[in-house]
């Protein structure tokens, strides 16, 4: 059987690559690890593992809580580590190999590393490189004690290998990633704009479905108990450099927050303290402009700006590959810039690339202060730093406030282009330098409706009733989203049709695995429903089928598989149309897998899509742009295999007199690479069901909860307590 993915994954862009191959005398070194083990002694901190084995880390400062961070988290997904930090030094290639020479060489072409080195010391408090670089050293010391697993070429680790892991992959969240495999396409994908012609009123498409997230906070005037609720609910890949990790990290210096990190994160992305919590959303304005170089003829190292030919700034850059074995390829390439950005010259011209954040490295300062705040007024002194270039943000305290922010750094630009094109590079009235203010973003604070969501959507409908941002406010030039998507429509209907919200109705709303009858996926049932008789008794039966459905994607649907296999959701609910001839044939093929690989169409859907971790093999619920999102790709016996979606789901409350509880789940469990350990896959069974499991904050609580006890780098005290989780 052969069923379509039921997840879109962006492939990163070709990079035409060529250089001496060169013999080295031996295998790869080994890492170098010599008075790495030193760094331990520089830190306090003792490590709490709850019977979930989630890490309590209890540092005597940040720095120290840092250092506990980094070691609990290579315990449990070292390499992951290692390739995302040596990936920041611009070596990943020289382990991996020929794939990733292209992220190598755009770490160059970005001048990444150039600018951390360059701004570290300015840009950065003292406290914020405290922080990375004892999170550096808990890598370094992990790395001293288990050096079969240690990476040649990353050691030492520094804190600016930390930060500028943080300035490589933030823009790609926004699509930057899009832009480049453009470019490094073999023919020109876009026009060049020219004055006087104005943008569509469209929004960019994405294909990329791993990267969404749902964002929703309810305050006590909506909720039926008075509580203030927030859900913290990112998509992401359940493996690899962007999956979550759930931590607890405490200090003696007023640092205690719950939340999800990536691989070489040293702080908390997105989570909460016990006064306020905060969710990332995926946004997608326009960020990202690609200028269109006029070369001089005479001189292929000069381009024409404002009437005058300007010299290209140029550096090489070494990039070495290795091969197989002994065998490692280095090469050497030119990297250029202009007074826009990074320069790529392809066959079919030479671009320019400029992008939202260029220059900033205070990502991880702009998280770590966020975790430290205490108040909306303090957490949004830190959110007007400007150094998370984009994501939305949903947000809820203690106090009762909640909010939405269109978090961006929206370029100003000249009217009268048209700027989702190529621009062209000759003049400076297309060169941006300004950003809009942060007062003038889209947001919505404490709206009348009681409640805020939003999901990969537009900024401009976020709740019911008054206090949505008005669109007429904002020129066209910033590309803000318009569509809605159909988690969004989905909330907007159940949270906003619901004026007293009890606990379990926020949670069986977060959970929802409906298609809203406005969805494009209900349209194209209903086109398909509508057309003409088929002759083919099997595409008859399987209309029957559908006519049965009920637009939800439970694991006990019989009708979900067919539907899902048939329709295929899209992320931004606003794909091309569907000729009903094509819908016709997506639904024969659908019908003829199913009756080959399980006898029948109306077939559970959870008997098709699994939850499979090691030896767990269980039915999943969910689907694509549901509010309880699950992405799948096909696995070796037919059926679809969960990869992304709900990946961490953190759902926070605030009782009425202040104090906050939270539940959360995680599809596989806190040991996300190592199949020895006992929580590799223990949350899984949860995660199949819908259901959370408790977040522990206080000492106490996790003392009667406690697996295990240590140090790093000491074996750790194991608890046998008639609390143990069985």
């Amino acid at each position: 059987m052969r069923l379509p993915r039921l997840v879109t994954v962006a492939t990163a862009g070709a990079v035409g690559l060529a250089g001496l191959v060169v013999f080295l005398p031996g295998p790869p070194p080994p890492a170098r690890l010599d008075g790495l083990a030193a760094a331990g002694g520089r830190h306090d901190v003792r490590i709490l593992r709850d019977t979930f084995g989630v890490p309590h880390v209890f540092g005597r400062t940040d720095a120290d809580t840092a250092y506990g961070l980094a070691w609990a988290h290579a315990e449990d997904d070292f390499a992951t580590i290692q390739a995302r930090l040596l990936a920041a030094k611009g070596r990943l290639a020289s382990v991996v190999g020929r794939e990733a020479a292209a992220g190598d060489y755009l770490l160059a072409v970005f001048g990444v590393r150039e600018l951390v080195d360059e701004r570290y010391e300015d840009d950065l408090s003292a406290e914020t490189r405290a922080l990375c670089e004892g999170y550096a050293d808990g890598i370094n010391h992990y790395a001293a004690l288990h050096p079969g697993a240690a990476l040649p070429g990353l050691y030492p680790v520094t804190g600016k290998d930390v930060v500028a892991g943080f300035v490589q992959g933030v823009p790609f969240f926004y699509g930057l990633d899009k832009s480049l495999q453009e470019l490094f396409a073999p023919t020109r994908r876009r026009p060049t704009s020219r004055k006087g012609e104005t943008r569509a009123a469209t929004d960019q498409i994405h294909d990329e479905v791993l990267t969404g997230s749902n964002a929703i906070a309810v305050g006590p005037g909506r909720s039926a108990d008075g509580f203030t609720r927030l859900a913290i609910n990112s998509h992401q890949p359940w493996e690899g450099p962007v999956s979550w990790y759930e931590v607890h990290l405490h200090s003696e210096q007023g640092w205690d927050m719950v939340g999800g990190v990536f691989p070489g994160s040293p702080v908390v992305l997105h989570g909460h303290n016990r006064d306020l919590g905060w969710a990332h959303v995926v946004n997608r304005p326009d960020l990202v402009d690609v200028y269109v170089l006029e070369v001089n003829p005479e001189n292929p190292s000069q381009y024409r700006f404002d009437g005058a030919w300007r010299d290209l700034a140029a550096r090489s850059v070494a990039i070495d590959v290795r091969l197989w074995g002994p065998l490692h390829w280095r090469f050497e390439r030119e990297v250029l810039s202009s007074v826009q950005g990074p320069v790529i010259r392809r066959p079919h011209g030479t671009y320019a690339i400029r992008y939202a954040g260029m220059g900033d490295i205070r990502q991880v300062e702009q998280w770590y202060r966020m975790s430290k705040a205490r108040t909306l007024d303090e957490w949004e002194q830190a959110v007007r730093m400007g150094a998370l270039p984009s994501f939305n943000i949903g947000y809820a305290d203690r106090e009762g406030n909640i909010e939405f922010l269109h978090n961006a750094r929206l370029p100003l630009r000249a009217e009268g282009y048209d700027w989702s094109q190529y621009l062209p590079g000759d003049t400076s009235e297309t060169l941006w330098t300004e950003y809009l203010p942060f007062e003038r973003l889209p947001r919505v604070r404490n709206p009348p409706s009681g409640f805020i969501a939003n999901c990969n959507s537009t900024p401009f409908q976020v709740t019911t009733g008054p206090g949505n941002p008005d669109p007429a406010v904002y020129s066209p030039t910033l590309g803000l989203e318009t569509h809605l998507t159909n988690r969004e429509l989905r909330a907007l209907e159940l949270f906003g049709g619901d004026d007293s919200i009890t606990a379990e109705e926020f949670e069986r709303y977060k959970f929802d695995t409906a298609y809203s009858a406005r969805s494009t996926v209900i349209q194209r049932l209903l086109a398909l429903l509508d057309g003409p008789p088929s002759p083919s008794p099997l595409v008859r039966e399987a209309v029957e089928v559908l006519r049965r459905w009920d637009g939800r994607a439970d694991a006990a649907n019989p009708a979900a598989a067919l539907a899902l296999l048939t329709l295929r959701p899209g992320h931004d609910n606003r794909p091309p149309p569907v000729a009903p001839d094509e819908l016709r044939l997506r639904l024969e093929n659908a019908a003829r897998d199913l009756k080959e690989t399980f006898a029948w169409l109306d077939i559970p859907w959870g008997d098709v899509l699994r939850l499979r971790r090691g030896d767990v093999d269980l039915p999943l619920g969910g689907g694509p742009d549901t509010l309880h999102a699950v992405y799948a790709r096909p696995g070796a016996d037919g059926r679809l295999v969960g990869v992304a979606g709900d990946s961490y789901v953190l759902l926070v409350e605030w009782d009425r007199e202040g104090r906050v509880h939270s539940r959360s789940i995680h599809p596989y469990g806190s040991a996300t690479q190592d199949p020895r350990s006992p929580h590799y896959a223990d949350q899984a069974p949860l995660f199949a069901r819908r259901e959370l499991k408790p977040v522990w904050m206080d000492e106490g609580e996790i003392r009667a909860h406690l697996e295990r006890e240590y140090r790093p780098g000491a074996a750790g005290r194991a608890v046998t307590t008639s609390h143990r989780r069985r």
